[in-house]
C-alpha cells in the first residue's frame, strides 16, 4: 500500500539556497534538498482503489491557476520539545484556496477529513533530542532570512515508504497549473 500526499515541489535553485541552512544543530537528521516540497494534504496508506480514485480526484484541480510562493522565514514545531525545523511560507490567499480544493475532492474521493490545521512550510530537518535553546541559537545565528520565491508549475501526488521518513519521496502523478 502506498502512502501518499500531496504537494508542492520546490525548484533546484531554491532548495539549493535552503540547504545552505544545513549544519551544526546537534540532534537534527537533515531532509536531502530533492526531497524539499510544500505538503498540501497528507492523504495516508491507502490500497490500490482509492490511489486511483485519488488520482481521478486530483485530475479535476488541474489547470488551476499559478501563483507565487515566498519563503520568508525559519521555524519550529513541537514549542519546547522542538520535533522539525523548516522554512515558513509567507501567507497567500491563493494557495490556502488550492489546499482547500484539495481537502475538498479527496473527502468527497471517500477519506477523513484532515485534523491538523494547515500551515505550509518545507521542512529542512527532523529533530530528536534538540533542546529548545539549541533551536533557538541555531536560528539566531543562522543570520537573516533572505527570502525565497517561486511561481510553481505544477502540484503533485507524491508517495513515500513509511520506514524512511524525509524521503525519498516519488512524484506518482503531476497535475499542471495554468499560467
Amino acid at each position: 500500500m502506498p502512502r501518499l500526499f500531496t504537494g508542492l515541489e520546490i525548484p533546484a535553485e531554491v532548495g539549493f539556497a535552503l540547504s545552505l541552512k544545513r549544519g551544526g544543530l546537534s540532534g537534527a537528521r537533515w531532509i536531502d534538498p530533492e526531497n524539499y516540497h510544500i505538503t498540501l494534504r497528507f492523504i495516508g496508506d491507502v490500497d490500490g482503489k482509492t490511489a486511483d480514485e485519488v488520482v481521478d480526484s486530483l485530475d479535476r484541480l488541474s489547470n488551476s491557476l499559478q501563483f507565487p510562493i515566498r519563503l520568508t522565514h525559519l521555524g519550529t514545531f513541537g514549542g519546547d520539545k522542538p520535533r522539525a525545523l523548516y522554512a515558513g511560507v509567507e501567507p497567500s490567499e491563493a494557495l490556502n484556496r488550492l489546499q482547500a480544493a484539495h481537502e475538498r475532492v479527496l473527502q468527497r474521493a471517500g477519506l477523513p477529513p484532515e485534523g491538523r490545521k494547515f500551515v505550509p512550510h518545507v521542512s529542512l530537518a527532523r529533530l530528536r533530542g534538540t533542546s529548545a535553546e539549541e533551536v533557538a541559537r541555531f536560528m539566531a545565528e543562522a543570520a537573516r532570512f533572505e527570502p525565497l520565491s517561486f511561481v510553481p508549475a505544477r502540484f503533485v501526488l507524491f508517495s513515500s515508504r513509511d520506514s524512511v521518513g524525509g524521503g525519498p519521496y516519488l512524484v506518482e502523478q503531476s497535475y499542471p497549473l495554468a499560467a
